[in-house]
């Protein structure tokens, strides 16, 4: 007689799911979207609601989604999916020539180049995961990853920090011992050891995975955790946070780790792994508002613990070989403004910075100032006083101290400038930020008997193309240790001017030389300025 009621009880169940089931299908109200943890710069929704049709069809449901607009063509993709349709993607880059070391047809270097440094790169990691640890059932635990263990994926992670070992190393590779880390599933032992050829501190997580242990019991249902992570987690092991080129290496790799894992909710935690008893000295601190709402985490706060993640993963780190962007080797005569130009996007969303069109009739000038003393512009008033001798021009100098100007501050100065001026450094990696219309000029130093022209700094290839390039004598200081020193930090004589190239403008279509003499760069060059703003391209460009 019991049976026949729990039969009866199961039986009414499935009818209720199955009618349920079939009031979703016939249109019924859904449940609600939580439109607050959709975040997004307005142009990035549609790409968004591509990856996740669950969350289309809410907003479809629901009346008050006020992404009704983008529901309207949900083709757009970011170009890595596996249907995307490449005449809907973000992005596709532009090369001028096949550079022969590289490749053998323009084609092929416009692919090239967008598997490099653009979202091709995320297709290309995302193609890499591999299972390491596999689960048998629901609610096991599981580690996916990418080759060389640069982003891995794990789910019910076990983390046993009882015992930690710190000491003044940031990234100790022996800091987690066999049976310190893991997971119940079935451990793929020889697939997780040839992820290991890039072992290296900012290179691979293979150093604290490479223990991850196939564990006899369930670390969560089974009680062996003291403390239990709900909410969705990320580890990070972080660059220098005092230098802004360094640093934004972190906060791009973050960015494209979200795209591969598919995850832009900002109600995450950001787990900073650092083995040492130190803190970290962070001049950026603000930009971590643009992935999380909450402060960043220490590993060390987990220090005499047992701690389970239910959700987490090993973001891109950022030195990686070949990874984005510290010393990235590029096909060259390539440029593309897709996936930086997405996360500046993002980040100036998230933070809130407000964008202005140009003024008319004025061309906002930034000259960013350097203090340090192998950076600073000798003839700055020189060439202060030489810009206001334009009276189309809005001068403003900036120097940059985080004391004195906070960075939300900077960003909303940078990311309203016309022209952006400034000395070959990492304060030039400002220019992720510059509106689509802006011009970069990029001043470099050399030897006085140097002739070689300099590369532009390298972000420039991947938002802006080179348009102009001179050489000429800066007054500058000498760079220390000598030619040799001179020579590794790629400082020659030149004044490279990087711009985004206009839709309708072939590249190298607009150049301007100076005459060669040996004069102080602002006063022998203003003429090339005054040619460029009396082009028919300058009004094209900015009106």
């Amino acid at each position: 007689m019991m049976l026949l009621v729990a039969l009866g009880i199961i039986s009414s169940f499935a009818v209720v799911a199955a009618e349920e089931a079939e009031i979703i299908d016939h249109g019924a109200p859904a449940p609600p979207l939580n439109r607050s943890r959709i975040s997004l710069p307005p142009e990035h929704v549609p790409y968004f609601l591509y990856n996740n049709k669950r969350v289309a069809k809410q907003c479809r449901l629901d009346p008050l989604c006020p992404f009704k607009d983008a529901l309207r063509d949900l083709s757009a993709c970011w170009g890595y999916e596996k249907n995307c349709d490449p005449g809907k993607r973000f992005s596709y880059p532009a090369c001028t020539t096949a550079d022969p070391a590289w490749v053998r047809s323009l084609e092929a270097a416009q692919e090239l180049f967008w598997k490099q440094a653009d979202f091709g790169y995320v297709k290309e990691r995302r193609s890499e995961l591999k299972t390491l640890c596999k689960a048998s059932k629901p609610g096991d635990s599981s580690l996916r990853c990418s080759s060389h263990t640069r982003f891995c994926k794990a789910t019910n992670l076990y983390l046993d920090l009882r015992k930690p070992r710190r000491s003044h190393e940031r990234y100790k590779e022996d800091f987690i011992q066999t049976g310190e880390i893991g997971g119940c599933c079935k451990l793929n032992k020889r697939s997780l050891a040839a992820g290991g050829k890039h072992k290296s501190p900012l290179q691979s997580w293979y150093a604290e995975l490479q223990t991850y242990t196939e564990l006899d019991f369930h670390p969560i249902q089974d009680g062996h955790c003291d403390v239990v992570i709900e909410k969705p987690s990320v580890f990070m092991k972080l660059d220098a946070g005092v230098n802004m080129y360094h640093h934004f290496c972190d906060f791009v790799n973050l960015y494209i780790s979200q795209h591969i894992n598919n995850s832009f909710s900002s109600d995450i935690n950001i787990i900073m792994w650092d083995t040492s008893v130190y803190g970290y000295g962070d001049l950026f601190s603000e930009t971590w508002r643009a992935f999380s709402e909450d402060d960043i985490i220490h590993l060390k706060t987990y220090d005499m613990k047992r701690v389970c993640f239910k959700d987490a993963f090993f973001s891109l780190l950022p030195r990686m070989r070949y990874g984005l962007f510290y010393n990235t080797p590029l096909v060259s005569d390539c440029y593309s403004e897709g996936m930086f130009r997405a996360f500046s996007q993002h980040v100036l969303h998230r933070l809130n910075v407000p964008r202005e069109r140009p003024k008319e009739g004025r061309v906002r000038v930034t000259l960013l100032a350097r203090s340090t003393e192998y950076r600073r512009i000798l003839n700055q008033v020189e060439l202060v006083n030489a810009l206001k001798t334009v009276p189309l021009l809005e001068v403003n100098v900036v120097d940059y101290k985080y004391k004195d100007v906070p960075f939300l501050a900077q960003l909303r100065i940078t990311s309203n400038s016309d022209i952006f001026i400034g000395m070959h450094g990492a304060g030039l990696t400002h220019l992720l930020f510059l509106p689509d219309w802006a011009v970069v000029f990029e001043l470099v130093t050399t030897q006085p008997s140097g002739t070689i022209q300099s590369s532009p700094t390298t972000p420039l290839m991947w938002g802006s193309s080179c348009a102009s390039c001179w050489r000429q004598r800066l007054t500058s200081h000498t760079i220390p240790n000598g030619s040799a020193v001179a020579s590794v930090m790629n400082s020659r004589v030149a004044v490279s001017v990087g711009r985004r190239r206009p839709p309708t403008e072939e590249p190298g279509t607009r150049t301007c030389r100076s005459s060669g003499s040996e004069d102080l760069f602002p006063l022998s060059h203003f003429k090339c300025f005054f040619f460029f703003f009396q082009s028919d391209l300058f009004r094209q460009w900015f009106w």
